[in-house]
């Protein structure tokens, strides 16, 4: 027992630092989980008791050791949002992704009991899927340890993801550990030499060749001139002191002088970080906004110009039109956004609504349950359960036709729902984001990582701007060109190039997590109907 729990701690170290931002260790992903293979086949070659739970619980350690060693600095947002809130919102990434995972280990367990230890993996590899697909799907969604996004610090490997996505990068992990794994138990259980032969050509082949491919299409690739020139700011203005005692002129100012440092006559976008117009903004009324008639003016020396911005918005009812809408004290109705906004020199202002927000912080999970909670939420002053989300992905569109995927903050983690927007005519993705609730922690790195797979799945530049930092541009291959330092206030210029082109992934979307998940519910389907018969034989 204890040399198995010994196997489970390896395997969650080893994943932990093959991780991002830690560079040149993500060798360890290929061999991470085969401890944990090991100690899964010696629980179920053993005569211990009740193995389910020995496979559940054991693998639940490692896990618990990865995740919370990744994603350590949830906690350092956890003031933002008073204690009430903060137990939910650390269990997700702390303990719920581990359990999720130990689940489709005790699934494989279950299957390898009625069939074999081939479909068993395979099995294995299917459950492993379904689970991070639940993950970014429903309420509870953290898809931030998804597998594939562990090659984000070496996105030279990944070239490929132009046709999967992340969920190619966690096949590929785990058809790795599992060829290392069975290379070892043929070695223990003496198979054949024809069988270790088999092994070793097939490892061989499924690391050699989608490393040659994404090195040959990394180096080759060369993106089609078509320039324009933006600006993104970085205000490092302290998260805490934006609510009221900055007053948001003034952080207007700040930014409008940054922008205002590098802008050419022929600068089209100004983009400005998640939290860049901190106070309500009724989107009826914009016109008259004090706030939007500041940056006109600063607009009005840049007539090509359009600031794309973060900002918080609402919408007013007489009465209840639609089941988002919340009751305002005083009588009425309101819709309420975490919003991206597009100011240019025209009377048109395009809004976008935050459609993926962190649960607990930003959203109460399964509110049609948990409606009651409301009002606790309200009374602690926070934005749990009070945004509405936007259905559909959007696009702003500038007066000369560049279309842009605006994606905010916590949105740049689902690559499905960007590719969406890039296939609906955006040019380059804007990611708006305020990182400064991390702290200096790795979060904030993790972060800026994750959306060069972005620009790798579209083959489009991204152009970031975070609060506090990391502000940054992307290549179409995923290259980091430039970049900010944490807790400085900067402004980055850079000369883009447009794509129109769309990606295999772009056209295809999350298709291998969808039939992933579906190969999962017939394996779990299956599972029950023998169980089901078993006990009726019995009886």
């Amino acid at each position: 027992m204890k040399k198995n729990i010994l196997l489970s701690i390896f395997s969650g170290l080893m994943l932990w630092l093959a991780w991002p931002p830690t560079p040149y260790t993500t060798v360890f992903l290929f061999i991470g989980f085969v401890p944990m293979l090991l100690m899964m086949e010696n629980i179920i070659n053993s005569n211990s008791a009740k193995k389910g739970k020995l496979i559940f619980n054991s693998t639940f350690i490692g896990f618990f050791i990865w995740n919370t060693l990744c994603v350590y600095w949830v906690y350092n947002s956890l003031k933002t949002i008073g204690p009430i809130v903060a137990i939910p919102v650390t269990l997700i990434p702390y303990s719920l992704g581990p359990l999720l995972m130990s689940t489709a280990c005790w699934l494989y367990y279950r299957l390898r009991l009625k069939t074999n230890r081939t479909i068993g993996l395979i099995g294995l590899v299917c459950f492993w899927i379904g689970y991070e697909y639940l993950h970014q799907s429903w309420d509870l969604n953290f898809p931030w340890m998804t597998l594939g996004n562990g090659f984000a610090t070496m996105h030279q490997w990944v070239q490929w993801y132009e046709y999967t996505g992340v969920y190619g990068g966690t096949i590929w992990v785990w058809a790795i550990n599992i060829l290392v794994f069975l290379m070892y138990i043929s070695i223990r259980e003496a198979q054949t030499a024809k069988y270790k032969q088999r092994l070793v050509i097939a490892f061989t082949l499924t690391l050699v060749i989608p490393f040659s491919i994404s090195l040959s299409r990394y180096y080759d690739y060369v993106e089609e001139p078509n320039p324009s020139n933006v600006i993104v700011a970085q205000p490092n203005i302290d998260p805490y002191l934006k609510g009221g005692e900055i007053p948001v002129f003034k952080q207007i100012a700040t930014l409008t002088k940054l922008s205002d440092s590098l802008a050419q006559p022929n600068t089209e976008f100004f983009i400005w970080p998640e939290t860049a117009i901190s106070d309500l903004i009724d989107e009826e009324h914009i016109s008259s906004n004090g706030y939007y008639q500041q940056v006109r003016r600063f607009l009005d020396k840049y007539k090509n110009g359009n600031v794309l911005t973060g900002g918080e918005t609402y919408k007013l009812y007489d009465k209840q039109i639609n089941q988002t809408a919340s009751p305002v004290p005083g009588g009425g109705y309101w819709d309420r956004y975490s919003s991206a906004i597009n100011i240019e020199n025209l009377d048109r202002v395009q809004f976008y609504h935050k459609s993926r927000l962190v649960p607990g912080a930003e959203s109460l999970p399964f509110s049609d349950a948990l409606s009651f909670l409301k009002p606790v939420f309200a009374h602690l002053g926070g934005a749990t359960g009070t945004y509405t989300l936007q259905t559909e992905p959007g696009v702003f569109y500038a007066q000369s036709g560049i279309g842009v995927a605006p994606v905010i903050c916590y949105e740049s983690l689902w690559g499905d729902w960007i590719a969406r927007s890039v296939g609906q005519g955006a040019q380059f993705i804007a990611i708006i984001t305020n990182d400064g609730w991390w702290e200096n922690t790795s979060g904030k790195d993790q972060h800026l990582d994750y959306a060069k797979l972005r620009a790798i799945e579209t083959r489009r530049w991204v152009a970031r701007s975070a609060n506090t930092g990391i502000s940054a541009f992307i290549n179409q291959r995923g290259d980091v060109v430039q970049q900010s330092k944490w807790w400085v206030r900067t402004a980055l210029k850079q000369n883009i190039n447009l794509n129109s082109n769309i990606t295999f992934y772009v056209a295809h979307g999350d298709y291998l997590p969808k039939l992933g998940s579906i190969l999962a519910v017939l394996g779990i389907l299956s599972l029950l109907v023998r169980s089901f018969f078993r006990k009726k034989v019995v009886a």
